[in-house]
């Protein structure tokens, strides 16, 4: 870093201007190193580019893989410490790991595991990089490593929950799509595990994380699972309240032995009034929000194009009077 510092002397004259430079160096390497953890918390956990990536390119999997073993076997030790003492808060988080896509065991673990390594080494890097600022305070110094720190935690947890209504945006997305399919496929005769199946293959494409949640349902019944258990599992992954709508619908179809086919009728049209409700309150409240934009943006440029002239001509008229 020294060489780099004195390189960036015999070009930059300019003291100012070197310290501009060097901040953004400094910046750009806190930048670059929170996109690597970000790449490897994505890439390492997240299901849906694990499956995609085996497709494409196995040997990267496999080296994904390998580095979050890595990560939860060097944080095995500490993990009683940095994990959350009390059951209720830690099935929260687990619980919004599971809606965000992360199902493995392991999830949470590494989710803390990454906040503890930001919490530490942000400060670190923070520190390191303010030795080339002697103009900086002690006082000022502490207070950014401090800074530094609480965003180390802060920041898994904006990601995390980006991520999950994120992944809820997509679910919902494609729902309506999904059980429109699934209406038709039970009523041309084929029964409830294989119109999920169907399903699930026709929205690999258009809808992969929900295609993703239908095909696991059949994977739990086909490993054994009771139907209305794997269904129920399905309501806890996506977290969506209207698959829960859906799936509470189907447990007491199959419990009472009513027509599945006639029961997604209706529920389908129910939904589809619940959209149309939904969209017209929507609607009815853009009225409201418009207000807002109109009188600050909208409504002095049309008072400027409106009365302007006139104002400058009784100013004009106000000057040859007087």
């Amino acid at each position: 870093m020294e060489r780099i510092i004195t390189m960036l002397e015999v070009l930059i004259t300019d003291q100012e201007t070197l310290q501009v430079v060097v901040i953004f160096l400094v910046a750009g390497t806190f930048v670059m190193f929170g996109l690597g953890l970000g790449y490897i918390f994505l890439g390492a956990i997240d299901p849906v580019r694990r499956r995609l990536g085996k497709v494409q390119q196995p040997t990267k999997v496999v080296d994904k893989g390998r580095t979050l073993v890595f990560i939860n076997t060097m944080m095995g030790p500490v993990s009683r410490f940095i994990l959350p003492q009390e059951e209720i808060e830690r099935s929260k988080i687990s619980a919004r790991m599971v809606h965000a896509g992360f199902r493995s065991p392991t999830a949470i673990q590494t989710y803390y595991s990454i906040k503890f390594v930001l919490a530490f080494v942000l400060p670190i890097l923070f520190v390191f990089g303010a030795r080339w600022f002697p103009q900086l305070s002690t006082g000022r110094e502490l207070l950014g490593a401090l800074a530094m720190s609480a965003a180390g935690l802060i920041i898994p947890s904006i990601v995390l929950g980006r991520l999950l209504e994120n992944r809820l945006k997509k679910l919902r997305h494609g729902f309506p799509d999904a059980l429109d399919m699934l209406v038709v496929c039970v009523e041309a005769g084929l029964g409830l595990s294989q119109a999920i199946q169907r399903v699930a293959d026709e929205l690999t494409v258009s809808h992969p994380e929900l295609a993703i949640e239908l095909a696991l349902v059949n994977a739990e019944i086909r490993a054994g699972v009771d139907r209305v258990v794997a269904l129920k599992n399905l309501a806890t992954r996506t977290g969506l309240d209207d698959i829960k709508g859906l799936v509470s619908l189907l447990v007491q179809t199959l419990r009472f032995g009513t027509s599945v086919a006639e029961s997604l009728r209706v529920y389908s049209e129910e939904f589809r009034d619940r959209r149309t409700q939904r969209a017209e309150e929507i609607a009815a409240k853009m009225a409201t929000k418009m207000i807002f934009p109109l009188v600050l943006f909208m409504f002095p440029g049309f008072f400027v194009i409106a009365i302007g002239p006139a104002v400058i001509g009784l100013i004009q008229a106000f000057d040859v009077l007087g």
